[in-house]
Formats: structure tokens, C-alpha cells, sequence
């Protein structure tokens, strides 16, 4: 006779896991590859670094958590950045020979915004006797500001270099005498410079944060509104892509083709 077993045939056991057959990988040699030397380089382009500062920026925000709330379970923070701009002030240098510019001293304007991800317990009637639902909510808060750059603070590592455009007119006596100045007739000449945008780089945050309840709440009690205040220091990199002249040899790798070199 067989007996079956009704818990059995309501709850049966889970399946066992599933077998995998893992891809066999073919094992490849290496080596190093022969270079030799190639013509000397004398002049290179490349991003110069012109200030790395680490910018202090206090936040205050108060958060609409839409639900009657019990405890913050986990707060994630990341940042974002929509702006990174740097403006000259006077005074400016002109490079010896030429008509551009450096300038030692410049604003930079640092806008963006800190997306915030919060894990929280919703109030009410409990899942069972022991759990309770566990939401989670997203929020983005901006700043925007700006902070001093100067070679004198030492927070302007490499200056800048500005092209500025220049513009220039002349004109005309009338044909039919010297007296009279020609208004139809100028010649006019415009030098347009188009410089490289300096831009920014993103290359470390660090938060320090402190969340509370803007009004405090009984033992174990409720709240819905969070109130945070955040130092977010904010280090970035400022950059610019210059011509510089070096003293350098260009390496050539040595490669066995169909036709030897002669």
C-alpha cells in the first residue's frame, strides 16, 4: 500500500539547484613587443591641470517623506556635477611676443546636486508581529556657488592662457576734398582668437551629514518631514589643453611584416 503524505503534495520540497557546464578557456602566451626609437618630439598637446581645489559646501534641506515614518534605516549619497566654470579677472599678463594672456587670478562657479537615496520604516499596522514594510526614496538637492582662485593662495596651480580678440578701423577723406570725412567708406579688420575651454573634472566628495526630525518626536513616535545639514567637500579638477614644448623621442614598436624594412 502507498501512503502519501498530504504536507508533502501541498508544500514539496524546492528543487535542487541547477547544474551549469562551465566554457573551457584556451590559454594564450605573451610577450614584450620590440620597440625602437622614432624621430625626436619637440612639442606636445595635452591637458595642464590650472587649479585641483577641495571646495567646502554647506547644505540645509528639509526632506518631504510623504508617509508617516518610524526609523531612517540607511541614507546612500552621491553627487553630480551640471557645472564647472572658471571667469578671469583683471589683471592680465600678455605673453612676451604675442597678444595673448594669462591671468593670475579667477572665480570659479560650481553648480550640481547631491542624490540622495533614504531606506526607511512606513508607520501602521505591522506585515506580521514582527516585520514592517520597508520603503525607499530618491531625492536630488542642488547647490550652486562659487570660490576664489589665485596664484598667491596657491589654489591656481598653471595659468591660464586667453586669446582676446581684436578689432580695428580706419577711415576715409571725401573725394571731393580734405575737409570732409568719407561716411560710406571704412576698412575694418577683426582678428577672431578661439581658445581652449577650460572644463572640470569630478574627483572626490565627502560628506559630512547630520539628519533630524524638525520636530521632535515621543519615544518610538512618527515624523514625516527630515531635516538635513550637510558639509560636502567637493574636490575638483580644473583643466585646459595646452601646447607644451619638451624634449622627447617617439617610440616605434617593431613588427615582422611581409616586406622587411630597407
Amino acid at each position: 500500500m502507498i501512503i502519501f503524505n498530504p504536507i508533502e503534495q501541498v508544500n514539496p520540497p524546492p528543487p535542487g539547484p541547477c547544474p551549469v557546464t562551465p566554457t573551457p578557456l584556451s590559454s594564450f602566451t605573451s610577450a614584450n613587443t620590440t620597440t625602437t626609437a622614432g624621430p625626436t618630439v619637440t612639442r606636445i598637446k595635452v591637458p595642464v591641470v590650472l587649479a585641483e581645489p577641495t571646495v567646502q559646501i554647506p547644505i540645509e534641506a528639509t526632506i518631504d517623506l510623504e508617509i508617516l515614518t518610524t526609523e531612517i534605516k540607511r541614507v546612500k549619497k552621491n553627487v553630480f556635477l551640471d557645472q564647472v566654470k572658471i571667469v578671469p579677472e583683471a589683471p592680465f599678463t600678455r605673453v612676451v611676443g604675442t597678444d595673448f594672456f594669462t591671468f593670475s587670478r579667477a572665480k570659479l562657479f560650481i553648480a550640481g546636486h547631491i542624490r540622495k537615496n533614504i531606506e526607511y520604516t512606513a508607520a501602521g499596522g505591522p506585515i506580521t508581529p514582527c516585520t514592517t514594510s520597508l520603503r525607499d526614496a530618491v531625492f536630488d538637492i542642488p547647490f550652486t556657488g562659487f570660490t576664489e582662485l589665485s596664484t598667491t593662495a596657491g589654489t591656481l596651480i598653471n595659468l591660464p592662457i586667453l586669446g582676446i580678440n581684436e578689432t580695428s578701423e580706419s577711415s576715409f577723406l571725401s573725394d571731393t576734398n580734405n575737409l570732409n570725412a568719407r561716411l560710406d567708406k571704412f576698412f575694418f579688420n577683426n582678428l577672431v582668437k578661439f581658445n581652449e575651454q577650460p572644463f572640470g573634472e569630478l574627483v572626490a566628495a565627502n560628506f559630512f551629514e547630520l539628519d533630524f526630525s524638525p520636530v521632535e518626536p515621543p519615544a518610538e513616535g512618527t515624523f514625516i518631514t527630515l531635516t538635513e545639514k550637510t558639509i560636502l567637500e567637493l574636490t575638483v579638477k580644473v583643466l585646459q589643453t595646452q601646447q607644451l614644448a619638451i624634449t622627447a623621442t617617439s617610440v616605434v614598436p617593431v613588427l615582422t611584416g611581409l616586406t622587411p624594412p630597407m
